[in-house]
């Protein structure tokens, strides 16, 4: 028997709660092909939705997330941020591993009450940072002690505009919308500024955590132009004192544009990432001083959404870490609530 008390073979049989977009175009066509996952079931609050994509996989669909409790083993949370809270509770008060959406929840204080339920339940809890599992990004992480201490380092992330729609009506399948209930579900992003920072900043701070550490301090300012938003930013590392800039732009009127150099005492990272449905991994260049030798890694499963709920399998049926788990989760949602204050206070310095 494994840790979880399910028998070595056994797989994760995992319901969907949320099947908007995302869920549509990234996390079940990766449960379908993910090792060990089973997708049994997915819930929606509208009827049309649930219904239509749970004949499209071939399984039971409903509108109530307590009723997708009864017959799955885990359950993925993807809807709007402010209902990650409640719905993860239920699942984690009725003994259910969950996998959340990023950002973990839409304010710290509902990110830290659901981390903190998850630890108080002894329940396994990911955050869906699918960053974190993307080859390069995973070489960036173990290589970066090769370079020594971080003295400064620089994180963009830009997203396209107008370019934005056609590619992915070039890369997403068919999906299913209900016309009425995204009219209503218009809320989340009624305050445009918090919403995308809110949506992209959980990428880059998960990120930047991830590859160079913990940050003491930062200050950041925004611009505005029309619709579009860019914060920029500058931390302080905890273990080295060096610094970190941080742009996140949405959005940019050009390429998508993603990545990190991180220059350390011995040598650099350069990391270049994709717009995420392509699913290629990123490029990564690990420069050694005193070796005089520069490294560019190949690699060949790449789908990061595919890989997380693999993660997410491992966790639960083998007693694994989850990575992100719920600390980095609320760590994330940290970062982005100091950098609305320290921008609201004109790039004031905030301490976290």
């Amino acid at each position: 028997m494994t840790p979880s008390g399910l028998p070595p073979e056994t797989v994760l049989r995992l319901g969907v709660v949320g099947t908007g977009r995302i869920s549509q175009v990234a996390h079940l066509p990766a449960a379908t092909k993910a090792d060990r996952v089973e997708l049994v079931a997915v819930c929606d609050s509208s009827p049309s939705v649930a219904n239509q994509v749970a004949a499209r996989y071939a399984v039971r669909g409903c509108t109530d997330s307590v009723e997708l409790l009864a017959d799955v083993d885990a359950v993925l949370v993807a809807t709007p941020d402010r209902f990650h809270l409640p719905i993860a509770a239920n699942a984690i008060r009725a003994g259910k591993p969950v996998l959340v959406e990023k950002p973990l929840a839409d304010t710290l204080a509902a990110a830290d009450e659901l981390s903190r339920l998850a630890v108080d339940n002894q329940v396994k809890l990911q955050v869906g940072a699918m960053k974190r599992h993307d080859p390069g990004m995973g070489y960036a992480r173990r290589s970066r002690a090769r370079i020594g201490p971080v003295l400064t380092a620089q994180a963009w992330y830009r997203v396209m505009s107008s370019l934005r729609p056609p590619t992915e009506a070039t890369l997403f399948p068919k999906v299913v919308v209900d016309d009425a209930w995204r009219e209503a579900q218009e809320a989340d992003k009624a305050d445009r500024e918090q919403y995308l920072l809110r949506t992209h900043g959980a990428h880059v701070f998960d990120s930047l955590r991830y590859l160079v550490g913990e940050v003491a301090s930062l200050h950041a300012e925004v611009a505005r132009s029309g619709p579009d938003f860019s914060w920029h930013g500058i931390g302080r590392l905890v273990e080295s004192g060096g610094l970190v800039s941080f742009e996140i732009s949405a959005s940019v009127h050009g390429q998508w544009a993603e990545g990190f150099d991180i220059y350390g005492e011995r040598g650099h990272l350069r990391v270049r990432s994709f717009f995420p449905f392509f699913r290629r991994p990123s490029d990564v260049t690990l420069f050694t001083e005193d070796e005089a030798v520069q490294v560019s890694p190949l690699f060949g499963d790449s789908d990061p959404y595919e890989l997380q709920l693999e993660a997410f399998a491992r966790a639960v049926l083998d007693d694994e870490p989850t990575t992100p788990d719920g600390h980095d989760g609320v760590a994330a949602v940290r970062l982005i609530e100091a950098v609305r204050e320290s921008a609201r206070r004109r790039g004031a310095e905030v301490t976290l």
